[in-house]
């Protein structure tokens, strides 16, 4: 009677064993968004400018953590974002491969979660901000930073960060293109 059950009880037991990891969710720290009507928005305009040249951050490590911040923030968003449906894979493969572009950059290591890595670089900034530079540094925990107090000489001086440019352009892309949509539909 319970032989039929056992190969029905295993295979539950593999099935649930693959499952995928659910996907992440982050937000932004409430003064990232002040004033900013919609932060997806915000964060797309914002880091699609400071990406369009590395010129744009150079000597501003403090717009420079808040940038891949919101990049960051956005590689979580927008694929899980409802608005956002009609977008293409592209898009968020771009994003992907910007991550790990500017994670090797800065030495954050692959694995790490998004949230903690946004809220370490936007207290790093805001200490920058207010010229507390050890502060800054505190601020970036070892296990995210191993590279510690040099993070913040990496964020003063980003390399070039093509992957990270094209996923920034991309997602205004994507959001100029639901801007259409929605004035298609009005």
């Amino acid at each position: 009677m319970f032989k039929p059950l056992l190969p029905l009880a295993a295979l539950v037991a593999m099935g649930a064993c693959t499952l995928p990891p659910p996907p992440q969710s982050a937000s932004l720290p409430n003064d990232a968004v002040v004033g900013a009507g919609d932060p997806l928005r915000s964060a797309v305009n914002t880091t699609a400018f400071a990406f369009s040249s590395q010129s744009q951050l150079a000597g501003r490590p403090a717009q420079a953590a808040r940038a891949v911040a919101q990049m960051e923030w956005l590689t979580v968003e927008l694929p899980g974002n409802p608005r956002l449906t009609n977008v293409s894979p592209t898009v968020f493969n771009q994003l992907v491969q910007a991550r790990a572009e500017w994670r090797a950059a800065l030495g954050i290591p692959a694995g790490a979660e998004a949230q903690p890595v946004i809220d370490a670089l936007y207290a790093a900034a805001r200490a920058l901000g207010s010229r507390q530079s050890s502060e800054a540094a505190a601020a970036l925990p070892a296990s995210l930073f191993p590279q510690g107090a040099a993070t913040l000489t990496r964020l003063a001086a980003l390399p070039g960060l093509p992957l990270t440019n094209r996923a920034a352009v991309g997602a205004t892309e994507a959001i100029r293109d639901l801007d259409s949509a929605s004035s298609r539909r009005l």
